[in-house]
């Protein structure tokens, strides 16, 4: 059977994360769906990650296993014809190996947080941002980020209902960026590591934001990290304003 990666977008907002649920709409059940209008037998897709309910993507990945040999080109595009009205879009379609998978060969995940700083409300953004009032300390901010780098117990900073079965991962980037618009500030958040808790990615943002407004030192963000609690942890960000941006593999399944 010819397996397929797929590069898929879509907007978080309607769905209850990436995984299909029983009592609410997932966006893999949209893409099954979808598939199922094609080959009716077609079983179960696998994703490099679980987006939460709301977070976006604009670039996730997962495989597929057909029984009909697809052009990839022609596949995506009757994807996309089927996947119509949805928020949800393939971007690129491949042929790949049998050893490939979306989840355990992916070797990197990157994902992308936004917060706007203005006081109107946004209108274009909406539902695609956090949306803060004032503006904040970009500086204090990456200096709090950096006592995040490495390879560190995480506990803090993920959810009491994660599943993982370390809290231990390695943080290799978190990079803020700050880009002045007319009547407003973005921050953006480019953070990347192998894998991360439930919740980590927004833990982080929701207590750098702290920082940036002047409710935290940049120093309390190694206290909370050390303290290995999750009640020293500020508060979780909305997920409006996550992206789940690359999944890099070893050898990219795109070209």
């Amino acid at each position: 059977m010819p397996r397929y990666a797929l590069k898929i977008e879509y907007h978080g907002a309607p769905y209850v994360g990436w995984q299909r649920q029983k009592q609410h709409l997932g966006v893999q059940q949209v893409v099954e769906e979808a598939l199922q209008k094609l080959e009716s037998d077609c079983g179960t897709i696998y994703a490099a990650g679980r987006t939460d309910a709301g977070v976006h993507a604009t670039a996730q990945v997962a495989h597929v296993d057909l029984t009909k040999d697809w052009d990839a080109f022609r596949l995506s595009e009757a994807l996309n014809y089927h996947l119509k009205p949805n928020p949800v879009a393939i971007t690129d379609c491949a042929l790949v190996d049998d050893e490939f998978h979306a989840r355990f060969s992916a070797i990197e995940r990157r994902y992308l947080f936004r917060i706007i700083a203005r006081r109107a409300p946004t209108v274009f953004d909406a539902g695609l941002v956090w949306q803060v009032n004032n503006p904040l300390d970009v500086n204090a901010m990456q200096q709090g980020a950096n006592h995040l780098l490495g390879q560190h117990d995480f506990t803090t900073f993920r959810s009491v209902m994660c599943q993982a079965q370390s809290p231990i991962k390695t943080l290799d980037q978190l990079d803020i960026q700050e880009i002045q618009l007319d009547g407003a500030i973005e921050y953006r958040f480019h953070v990347r590591a192998r894998s991360f808790l439930h919740n980590q990615v927004r833990s982080f943002v929701g207590t750098l934001e702290r920082v940036g407004a002047g409710s935290w030192h940049p120093d309390d963000v190694k206290i909370a990290l050390d303290a290995a609690d999750r009640a020293a942890c500020g508060p979780v960000s909305p997920p409006q304003g996550l992206y789940l941006a690359e999944v890099g593999y070893p050898i990219p399944p795109f070209g």
